[in-house]
């Protein structure tokens, strides 16, 4: 029987009458001799050593040592999808943690007795697990959004302060601190000088007798003593505690320690007194909280339990299989045996597939091709699917539940009980058919050995039809050729085989559904040597009918293996037709881009030639300007203001242009022999300004509201051509004694604001003024730090600070700027 948690029929985890948290024990099998055979048979304990391994603690390990097969389908659900969840987060990196904990459930049954007390060891082991449990429950809420029923698992703890006054009582070896109780650190203190006053006088004493050597003051019957030789003429006199073994020396109390002796063992009396009193004082504290601790006690070994479960999920690379109740389809995806997961040498998986209209799966082939291994790995995956344990199976697996399991493998031959292999093996055939069901699983090796082989094929046949009738889903494997017949013969019967290579004579271990196998027996007697004549003879007496149908396997064989190889080869075919697939995917999207890139660049130069030609066209609007004022007469001034209107003109349809192949386009990088005085243009902080001036280093001077800022020419973007009137550069902001700057952050990111920071410094500095005032709030003070961090970092601001709590205090920054 399993200790874990089971669901209610509502899914809810439900609480076993005293158990007092979410797991209970599982629901037993039908109870049944047969069954413990059958695990047994299939080494099922051996496997759950294998996860046990991953436990964290002994108390984990045991309780994946005590799980069995149960029919509970609920339950099983719930189990396998709480392994699911720790695997699943164990696979994306996130280690969860099992805390393993001492074996404390002798002292917390012992709370339930009134008037009974905990010694020192036990009471550290109850302190260790509350300092466990309090992992564990932190471990299950930081993992509850992703693995919920893990979550389910943990437990009310006692208050913290018990915890606390444990760690000052015991320590972890279980001995009782001095910080316990003050009167049990002063009756320690008054142990140690009494001791030290006894200790005194008796070596006084011994160095005052005569060849007294090396001797010193020992303990007898719990009382210090000095060693004196019976021969001793100054003998002091007291008690004789003892004597040495060749009675040459006597172990005595002087009378005159006596009264010391008396007091050390008053002051160790206090003390035990004392050490009692905290004891029971500790063990009164803990009573009331005897089903808390339980509780604790239980979620760390249910965690250490589920913990080493997902681990051995992931190790065995497995899948939560889907359970159903039998009678149920039987699906196996990936399959391995355990054991041999376990071991060095790689395992070759198997697919099986037995819907519910095929019960009977008969496996045939030659020895040492894994027929057996097959059976009992099937056998494995349900039984440790039942146990709440995932077997290592793929996704898409599907088990039935069985409430019985049968197994007659190997030779039951036993001389104490006067049988026989062939009698051991009929005596299991009866038990068989004698409880078998729809939800039971057989498993036989060799069905109908042991005997003659037409009797033991016609008792095999009538066997595996009876079983098959009862819809029982049977496993068996087989020499016998007419065996191979039944299929044909009788519905929900199929056969199965395993791979051998016919020209190395050696397993494939391949599993192949539909086809029974060759025994290969004379092909191998060949191969070791066997006399041709003696093959010959035996080839010429194997029957017609079985020649026949080996050939026919054998052609079966061969052909299969041809449709595996074209198979593979189309396989690898539509490999590299999707690699040519997707390399002309990629060619096309390379086409599409230089395509793109090309069209760019056109509209690119398109625009370039247009901005020239509206800077040829300033640049005429400037010559007419020169010529309007240098007219003498009318005629030239009535011929200058018409040139005047056809360069204006000229520069609004350019500026047009420009407009749209922008608005059409990417954004056009922008050089400084493109940017002329007076330009509109957007500055990277998302402002528009006018450019004030060009400077001959690239950089630009433009004016944003009433800011100046120096930036770089690729940090703008034109947002407007000239109008079709005459534009003058734009008057710069007064400046003088009187002037004030000031700018409003708030409502600005901080990238934002650090950028309208950066633009009002250098505006600032331009227009020489002495200070400047920020406003950007309080707020969550993001924006508050940015702009510090880009003060402080700006040696053109002499200081900076909050302005006075009247005009705005931590909501304003005053920059005192350097002359």
């Amino acid at each position: 029987m399993i200790v874990g948690t089971v669901p209610s029929p509502d899914g809810v985890p439900t609480e076993t009458v005293g158990t007092p948290f979410a797991s209970r024990p599982a629901p037993p099998m039908l109870p049944s001799e047969a069954v413990a055979d059958a695990l047994g048979t299939v080494e099922f304990a051996a496997v759950l050593e294998l996860v046990a391994a991953h436990a964290a603690g002994p108390l984990g390990a045991a309780r994946i040592r005590s799980r069995a097969p149960t029919a509970d389908v609920e339950w099983i659900r719930h189990e396998l999808a709480l392994a699911g969840e720790i695997a699943a987060l164990l696979r994306r990196g996130d280690e969860v943690v099992a805390e393993p904990v001492r074996d404390v459930a002798a002292a917390l049954a012992r709370l339930r007795i009134e008037g009974s007390v905990l010694d020192a060891a036990e009471l550290a082991g109850i302190g260790h697990l509350l300092v466990a449990a309090r992992r564990v429950r932190e471990e299950l809420r930081r993992v509850a959004d992703l693995a919920p029923r893990a979550a389910a698992l943990a437990a009310e703890l006692p208050p913290r302060g018990i915890e606390r006054r444990l760690e000052l009582s015991v320590d972890d070896d279980g001995n009782v601190l001095d910080t316990a109780s003050p009167a049990l650190a002063a009756a320690r203190r008054e142990v140690q000088t009494a001791r030290q006053r006894l200790l005194r006088k008796l070596d006084g004493i011994l160095r005052g007798l005569e060849s007294s050597g090396e001797a010193s003051v020992t303990v007898r019957n719990g009382r210090y003593v000095i060693p004196v030789r019976r021969d001793q003429r100054n003998r002091p006199g007291g008690i004789i505690h003892d004597e040495s073994g060749s009675q040459g020396t006597l172990f005595i109390e002087p009378s005159e320690a006596v009264d010391s002796g008396n007091a050390l063992r008053e002051a160790e009396v206090a003390e035990e007194r004392e050490t009692l009193r905290v004891l029971r004082e500790l063990t009164d504290l803990l009573r009331p909280e005897r089903t808390a601790l339980r509780g604790a006690f239980e979620m760390c070994v249910a965690v250490d339990d589920a913990v080493a479960r997902g681990r051995y999920m992931v190790a065995a690379h497995g899948e939560v299989p889907d359970v159903a109740a039998a009678p149920a389809a039987l699906v196996v995806r990936n399959g391995r045996h355990p054991l041999l997961l376990a071991g060095a040498e790689p395992v070759v998986p198997f697919d099986l597939d037995l819907p519910t209209g095929e019960r009977t799966l008969l496996v045939s082939g030659p020895n040492t091709g894994g027929k057996t291994v097959l059976l009992k790995a099937v056998a494995l995956a349900a039984a440790l699917a039942q146990s709440g344990i995932v077997p290592p199976v793929g996704a898409g697996s599907a088990l039935p539940v069985f409430t019985r399991f049968f197994a007659d493998i190997g030779d039951r031959q036993s001389i104490a009980a006067s049988l026989s292999t062939f009698s051991a093996h009929v005596g299991m055939l009866g038990r068989i058919l004698a409880d078998a069901d729809d939800a039971t699983l057989v498993l036989l090796d060799e069905v109908g050995s042991g005997t003659d082989p037409a009797e033991g094929a016609a008792l095999a046949a009538a066997v595996l039809v009876s079983l098959t009738a009862r819809g029982t889903v049977t496993l068996a494997t087989t020499h016998l050729g007419s065996l191979k017949t039944i299929a044909a013969k009788v519905a929900g019967v199929v056969n199965a085989s395993l791979q051998f290579d016919a020209a190395t004579l050696t397993p494939t271990y391949r599993f192949l559904k539909g086809v029974p196998g060759r025994s290969y027996g004379l092909a191998i007697a060949r191969r070791l040597g066997l006399p041709a004549a003696v093959i010959a003879e035996a080839e010429q007496r194997v029957p017609e009918a079985e020649r026949n149908l080996d050939a026919l396997l054998a052609a079966v064989e061969t052909r299969e293996r041809e449709l595996t190889a074209q198979s593979e080869a189309l396989a690898a075919r539509a490999i590299d037709a999707d690699a040519l697939a997707a390399r002309l995917a990629a060619q096309d999207e390379e086409q599409t881009r230089r395509e793109a890139e090309l069209r760019r660049r056109e509209k690119d130069a398109e625009r370039r030639a247009r901005e020239q030609a509206r800077a040829f066209l300033l640049e005429a609007r400037q010559t007419v300007e020169e010529a309007l004022g240098a007219a003498k007469g009318a005629a030239d001034e009535a011929a200058a203001r018409e040139a005047r209107r056809v360069v204006e003109e000229g520069i609004r349809r350019e500026g047009v242009a420009i407009e749209a192949a922008v608005a059409e386009g990417e954004p056009v990088a922008v050089t400084v022999d493109r940017i002329l005085p007076g330009q509109r243009v957007r500055v990277s902080a998302g402002s528009a300004g006018d450019v004030l001036e060009v400077r001959t280093d690239g950089r630009l001077v433009v004016r944003v509201g009433a800011m100046r800022m120096v930036v770089d020419a690729n940090a703008v973007t034109p947002v407007a051509a000239a109008p079709p009137r005459e534009r003058s550069v734009p008057a710069e902001p007064p400046a003088g004694p009187d002037a004030r700057m000031e700018i409003d952050l708030r409502g600005m990111t901080g990238d934002e604001a650090e950028m309208a920071t950066l633009a009002a410094v250098d505006a600032a500095v331009l227009a020489e003024y002495p200070m400047l005032r920020i406003i950007h709030g309080m707020g969550t003070g993001v924006v508050r730090e940015r702009v510090r961090r880009v003060l402080g970092a700006d040696r053109r601001v002499r200081s900076f600070d909050f302005a006075a709590r009247n005009q705005g205090g931590t909501g304003v920054t005053i920059a005192e700027l350097a002359g």
